[in-house]
């Protein structure tokens, strides 16, 4: 007898429809067909273990076991479910009738449990572009999946209670997950806050700007003057997370497996740091199962470089790519995936080896030469696409126990915001431009036009300063987020001279 059912196969973030047919007939042997990995192949012995477990037996016949379309190769261990339901429906231990409505996904255990699989979300979103509305998964997954409208999602513990379930001699009410109201929920949930740090204004400043025009920053200054801490905060005073984007985010994770089954969805923008001995792999993805990695894991949040030249030069450059077309297409010999990495780069470092050049009270043993060779780590490619360079100095004990209000992180989040919306009024309509960092060359020379004055000024910094040639598109992108920061449709004077500071690393001179 046939049986037919269907599964889903995950590639990059997206997933294709896998149809499960199973024909049980005379002979012997069992036969796994259709570019399975060796992890399929050993699904035979867990199911024939499942339905021993609840009074099933695996056909002592020929089986064939069919996973279409036969020319994509499929991966992992969530086939394990459809093969056995689909086994018991083709043996006719139990008729299913509606077998081949469902997308059906996950691994089981020896014992018939059923544990959760990765990338539910989009074998969900793949079933109802499909126009299949019903889904069976693990009870783990269910949540995350619900969060797809239109489709029932029906989460499962066991093979027995799927089996029951398909039969109708159980009752499993399909999962429901209030979207807007878990959304709204999570958006203003921050344990940091900025009205924690004392004193640092320049940085807190710098900080604002960063977060309001998408501009990737780094910070330079002595251990112990609060840039992890900064950092840390700046996930606070970023504009919220529309649907469409945590639903983006959500899929990644969930392709990655950091979803918990109490986390259904992703509405606060990442915040990833990983440590400087990082592989290449694992920062931009790739593997022999192709997964995101960390700056995809960042997709609309924040990147966090902390130590930058600690990082392997060869890591680092792998960055570059990305920073510009925001995703990462990983290229092998047998296939080609993107993964989104629309992030922001926040990074930070000493200003030397000994952690003291141009400290106010401490002393460099290092020298002028070693302090460039220390910079010179991070390459001119790299520090050209990020657009604000900050000098973090340490503060002294009066500012630490200072008791002045400083501003709270909503405070600040709600001028970012009015930000953010002139930046989208102004970018509407326009492909892959979404801040003011994102804007091309063409479009800098056509919205950030200057008055006379502040002309003068940009040519008088150029020229005293030994600023160089690529920090005037970055000073201009800056200067058009301070003016919208301030509510101005004009660049002016003040907010040119302020965009200005943020280049330190460009002078020439800045290392000795």
């Amino acid at each position: 007898m046939l049986a037919k059912t269907f599964g889903s196969s995950v590639f990059g973030v997206s997933a294709s429809l896998i149809t499960i047919e199973t024909n049980v007939g005379q002979g012997t042997k069992c036969f796994l067909v259709g570019l399975p990995d060796s992890t399929i192949k050993e699904s035979i012995l867990r199911v024939e273990s499942s339905l021993k477990q609840f009074g099933f037996f695996f056909p002592r016949r020929k089986v064939i076991i069919n996973l279409a379309p036969a020319d994509i190769r499929k991966e992992g261990s969530a086939y394990d479910l459809p093969i056995a339901l689909s086994i018991l429906h083709a043996s006719e231990q139990i008729s299913f009738p509606d077998l081949d409505r469902y997308v059906i996904m996950g691994e089981l255990g020896l014992n018939g449990d059923l544990r959760p699989i990765k990338g539910a979300l989009p074998m969900v979103l793949e079933a109802k572009k499909q126009g299949i509305f019903k889904i069976i998964l693990p009870k783990q997954n269910a949540k995350e999946a619900a969060i797809v409208s239109e489709v029932e999602v029906f989460g499962m513990e066991t093979l027995q209670d799927t089996v029951q379930f398909l039969r109708g001699k159980t009752i499993h009410h399909k999962t429901l997950i209030n979207v807007d109201e878990l959304f709204t929920h999570q958006t203003n949930d921050f344990e940091l806050d900025f009205s924690n740090v004392q004193g640092q204004a320049h940085a807190k400043r710098a900080m604002e700007i960063a977060a309001a025009g998408a501009h990737n920053l780094i910070m330079i200054g002595p251990p112990g003057a609060g840039k992890t801490m900064l950092a840390k905060r700046i996930s606070s005073i970023l504009p919220p997370m529309t649907l469409q984007e945590a639903l983006e985010t959500t899929k990644i994770h969930s392709v990655a497996g950091k979803l918990s089954d109490k986390k259904a969805l992703i509405a606060i923008r990442p915040f990833r740091s990983p440590h400087h001995s990082i592989s290449a792999v694992a920062l931009i993805g790739g593997g022999s199962i192709p997964q995101p990695g960390e700056i995809s894991l960042a997709h609309h949040g924040v990147l966090f470089l902390d130590e930058l030249p600690e990082f392997s030069r060869h890591v680092l450059e792998v960055l570059r790519q990305p920073l510009e077309d925001r995703s990462i297409h990983i290229s092998r010999a047998r296939w080609v995936v993107e993964f989104p990495a629309n992030f922001m780069l926040i990074a930070s470092m000493n200003p030397c080896p000994c952690g003291f050049y141009n400290h106010p009270i401490k002393t460099c043993t290092c020298g002028s030469e070693n302090v460039r060779k220390y910079l010179n780590k991070i390459s001119g490619p790299l520090l050209d696409r990020i657009d604000m360079h900050v000098e973090i100095t340490p503060i002294y004990y009066e500012e630490m126990t200072s008791e002045k209000l400083t501003e709270s992180s909503e405070t600040i989040r709600q001028r970012v915001i009015k930000a953010v919306g002139m930046q989208k009024k102004r970018f509407a309509g326009t492909v892959n431009t979404y801040s003011n960092a994102s804007m091309s060359s063409q479009m800098v020379k056509e919205i950030c036009q200057l008055d006379g004055a502040s002309q003068q000024l940009l040519k008088s910094a150029m020229d005293n300063l030994q600023l160089s040639a690529r920090a005037y598109d970055r000073i201009l992108k800056l200067a058009r987020t301070i003016a919208d920061l301030s509510q101005s449709n004009q660049i002016e004077l003040a907010h040119v001279a302020e965009a200005i500071t943020y280049r330190n690393l460009d002078r020439e001179n800045w290392a000795g």
